[in-house]
């Protein structure tokens, strides 16, 4: 054992994430060595605010031949190649024996069937803009879109959980620039909610178990004021990038990506229904905030996967639960140009960054929250 005293910024550790009771492996030295990693052109594309040849434009023809509407603010539709549909036949002892050599009935073979709905949510007309480069105003109207499909939705007896979710950027497999999410609503609770859920009510159960106030029984509620008082207590264990009165961004003491964030509620708020009209303002403040310094930091259009995560449908028994809150996924980890991939040991055995999740932080709050377009504009 060595005698050097132990430093988070430069010595090996391994951090535990409690939404998903798993660990990430930190080597902060090894962000020193002389490799950056394979470096690609970056992109530099200038869009119009509207593209003919868009299937996502207003009044636009898609790939299918469906029209779209001449819409002017949000427009959602029906995925044209949706990955699941709303019929689907059952799943049968016969159908599995296909995959299985006619072992249908062992627990290593198992299979079901899945059905569910797919949408497309177009967050602007302009073809041009991104979320950070929207107006407040209009990061509100498609928060309160993703209310009305939550609730729509819910009210379908065959669906259990619906995922909504952005991919922004080429890098992250986005076909189309367009700025536009997804909705996949299914029949069961996916895997990676269904993992918080069970910690959620892990954490819940050992809270209570004492006879503890209730109150303080969720792991997320617990985990932001945690977050807020290490904030004021010391800079150097600061993770919060950006908050106000309703919501907090933050990069996660447990993050696997280099510049990982989430963005959760303050109060405890089961899904997006949830939210009251200031709420959801605050929430597009983040969002637009939190936004507008990923592309700053690499003078880029950052690329990223963002989801949301809540309760699984109205009513549904694990609601109570859940806590409202925000995953984003960024690859970027040096430049524009030079990004983090998942490979060797992070495959074969644990996720493991170079960056702490303190100097991500750090990276973040130091960008303007003016986009760097219009920096440039000014200049």
């Amino acid at each position: 054992m060595s005698t050097e005293q132990f430093s988070f910024s430069d010595h090996s550790h391994r951090r535990f994430n409690p939404l998903t009771r798993s660990w990430v492996l930190c080597s902060p030295h090894r962000a020193k060595r002389p490799w950056l990693g394979q470096v690609e052109e970056a992109s530099v594309e200038k869009r119009p605010e509207y593209d003919p040849e868009c299937y996502l434009c207003p009044g636009n023809k898609r790939a299918t031949g469906a029209q779209n509407d001449n819409y002017a603010s949000t427009y959602v539709f029906p995925n044209d190649y949706a990955a699941v549909h709303a019929e689907q036949p059952d799943c049968l002892s016969s159908t599995i024996a296909q995959v299985a050599a006619g072992n249908a009935s062992s627990e290593l073979f198992q299979v079901e069937s899945t059905c569910g709905q797919c949408k497309v949510v177009c967050f602007s007309p302009r073809h041009d803009l991104t979320l950070p480069e929207l107006e407040l105003d209009a990061i509100c109207e498609i928060v309160r879109t993703w209310q009305h499909i939550y609730t729509q939705l819910s009210a379908d007896p065959t669906i259990q959980y619906v995922q909504i979710f952005e991919n922004k950027g080429s890098m992250m497999g986005c076909s189309n620039p367009h700025p536009h999410g997804q909705v996949w609503a299914l029949s069961e609770v996916p895997s990676e909610p269904r993992k918080e859920i069970e910690s959620f009510k892990a954490f819940k159960a050992k809270s209570t178990s004492g006879g503890s106030d209730d109150t303080h029984s969720c792991l997320l509620c617990n985990y932001v004021k945690a977050e807020e008082e290490n904030a004021a207590a010391s800079e150097t264990a600061n993770r919060i990038i950006v908050q106000n009165n309703s919501f907090v961004a933050l990069v996660p003491f447990w993050a696997v990506w280099p510049f990982e964030t989430m963005i959760a509620a303050k109060s405890h708020v089961e899904d997006v229904t949830k939210l009251s009209a200031e709420q959801i303002r605050d929430l597009a403040a983040v969002l637009k905030e939190l936004t507008c310094r990923y592309d700053n930091i690499f003078q880029c259009s950052f690329p990223y996967s963002m989801g949301l995560h809540q309760s699984p449908i109205a009513g549904h028994s694990d609601a109570d639960y859940c806590h409202f809150h925000m995953h984003f996924y960024p690859p970027l980890l040096r430049s524009a140009t030079v990004r983090k991939f998942l490979v060797g040991f992070e495959m074969m055995a644990e996720p493991q960054r170079d960056l702490t999740a303190e100097q991500a932080a750090s990276r973040l709050r130091a960008q303007s929250t003016t986009h760097y377009k219009k920096q440039k504009l000014v200049c």
